[in-house]
């Protein structure tokens, strides 16, 4: 694939971060978990519970004179289904330190919509960053790799698969090397510090899930601009 290619498909990025974040995302960046815990100078076994383990709930970390900052939970991905799909010989440990190296951007807002129609989010506000990918390839694109598939989750639909879908080191592949009929994920190693030059909005968002089939979504307020 070519980036022209890419961007005349897919004009624009969605990431859902948690409610209350924007201030602080816009002071020091986009950022993923590792570096947001170099930057909180976490170390040791102190940043091991963060980076290469599971987290089946959000957490928060903390530095002196900076803001508290939150990581998401990683509850579609339990270690024991990773086991099951992980390529390569790559243990969940490993895949957990890879993810948490990376930012993840939706391509479409119909992918951002299920993703904020999960029953870990439904009836919470988040806020989605919506980002020029012109804007944005231009200023990493050497460090951007694609994904067919929600390499966040090991959930699947039983009447499809018997397992969750594969994935390993060959999941990210380079925008040059990238040759799959649709695009599940933008990602981004090590994240975006000046996200707030590539950002066409920050709103909130909140899906009202009556039934799986059929969520409601309503947008709470436009944060930024």
């Amino acid at each position: 694939m070519k980036i022209d290619e890419l961007i005349a498909g897919c004009q624009y990025l969605y990431h859902m971060a948690e409610d209350g974040s924007w201030p602080n995302i816009s002071r020091i960046g986009l950022l993923s978990t590792s570096a947001l815990l170099t930057l909180y100078k976490y170390t040791g076994s102190e940043r091991e519970q963060y980076e290469s383990k599971w987290r089946p709930h959000r957490m928060s970390i903390s530095c002196d004179d900076m803001e508290d900052a939150w990581l998401r939970d990683q509850i579609p991905m339990p270690p024991q289904e990773l086991e099951k799909c992980l390529q390569g010989g790559m243990k969940p440990i490993e895949w957990y330190e890879l993810i948490n190296k990376r930012i993840f951007f939706w391509t479409t807002w119909k992918s951002l919509e299920i993703f904020l129609a999960a029953k870990e989010y439904k009836n919470k506000p988040q806020t989605i960053i919506k980002v020029n990918t012109k804007l944005l390839l231009d200023k990493c694109a050497d460090l951007v790799t694609l994904s067919s598939i929600n390499s966040g989750s090991t959930y699947y639909d039983p009447n499809k698969y018997t397992k969750p879908r594969n994935r390993g080191l060959e999941t990210f592949q380079a925008i040059g090397e990238y040759n799959a009929p649709w695009i599940a994920e933008l990602v981004v190693e090590n994240g975006v510090s000046d996200i707030q030059d590539l950002t066409v909005s920050v709103e909130r968002w909140i899906a009202h899930r009556i039934t799986y089939e059929k969520p409601k979504f309503e947008k709470v307020n436009t944060i930024w601009p």
